[in-house]
């Protein structure tokens, strides 16, 4: 499966990278928890499931949990509370199609071991349905709680990265900094796939070759549109470079959605407050340059988070469903 290009470039990884992610092509995806916390750290994680479920039934192709390990005061925002790996496991026996994506697992913060473990139980027991961001982590406070150095995140997130992969393979022998498996060691179960998509995050304090080389995808932050498609077309040139598959780019996107369908954008943090007409320009401009797939944070959106949910589904995923 691995190895095998599709019509559109894309190598073929595994079943939601597989349907997330088309090149020339958008698709609309979703921030956990889905409520709106706008005036606080910590969300209530009312209807979680349910809410989940209703994105699954609307046509959202995903949804994206976060590696929050502290409820950090100037970072501002615990995220959905629970472990990531513990909430895949809980989402995937509650939904049937929708991919389950984590943006972004830290790695200098856990042995790669346990999130080898980790991803590769959540992949085989969704189905094939993992999406794996992986960052460096950009919140200092956390890494003397964890009696962590926080200067060399760069170097452990590459040696990390590099063991994760491994772990994939029969019985991998080599030497990390992270630890030596004993000849005829090995680690169950393995992914799907072959290999769980790992899409690397903004810079994790890498060089951008490094990046286009290793991640399968990247991440990246919303900025205006010329600046973003400037950082997409080096990353896409770093790439072609490689003579080897297309990657996909994907970016988060606050918005609040105004009743008014034709209410002009007004900017929010990392977003705009907008009727839905004007998102659709957006949407549609961010993928005329490039952008693959969209997660939409609803944090601070104002009107009702099911009415909000089934507008979208009704008026803008349509649009963007190939």
């Amino acid at each position: 499966m691995l190895n095998r290009l599709d019509r559109t470039g894309f190598e073929q990884i595994n079943r939601s990278y597989n349907t997330v992610f088309k090149p020339n092509r958008l698709s609309l995806g979703l921030v956990v928890p889905l409520e709106n916390y706008g005036m606080g750290a910590v969300p209530g994680m009312n209807w979680h499931l349910e809410r989940v479920q209703l994105a699954e039934q609307l046509g959202f192709s995903s949804v994206w949990l976060r590696d929050v390990p502290f409820n950090v005061p100037s970072f501002g925002d615990a995220g959905q509370m629970f472990d990531p790996f513990v909430y895949l496991g809980y989402l995937a026996a509650g939904t049937e199609r929708i991919a389950l994506g984590v943006a972004s697992i830290i790695l200098p913060l856990r042995h790669p071991a346990h999130v080898a473990k980790a991803a590769a139980s959540a992949d085989a027991l969704s189905g094939g349905r993992l999406l794996l961001g992986v960052a460096s982590g950009d919140r200092p406070e956390e890494y003397p709680a964890l009696n962590m150095s926080f200067g060399d995140r760069g170097a452990r997130f590459r040696e990390s990265f590099a063991y994760i992969r491994q772990m994939a393979a029969t019985r991998p022998q080599f030497t990390n900094m992270h630890g030596t498996p004993e000849p005829g060691m090995d680690m169950l179960p393995k992914p799907v796939a072959g290999k769980v998509p790992m899409l690397i995050t903004g810079g994790s304090q890498q060089a951008p070759d490094w990046i286009a080389a290793n991640g399968d995808g990247w991440m990246t932050y919303p900025r205006n549109m010329q600046a973003q498609q400037q950082v997409i077309g080096d990353y896409r040139q770093n790439t072609r470079a490689l003579e080897a598959f297309d990657k996909p780019v994907m970016q988060p996107l606050y918005i609040d959605l105004a009743a008014a369908a034709d209410a002009d954008p007004q900017p929010i943090h990392l977003g705009f407050r907008l009727g839905v007409n004007h998102l659709r320009t957006y949407l549609k401009t961010l993928e005329s340059i490039g952008v693959n797939h969209v997660a939409l944070n609803l944090r601070f959106n104002q009107a009702d988070i099911e009415t909000t949910l089934k507008r979208l589904s009704d008026e803008i995923v349509a649009d963007f469903t190939h």
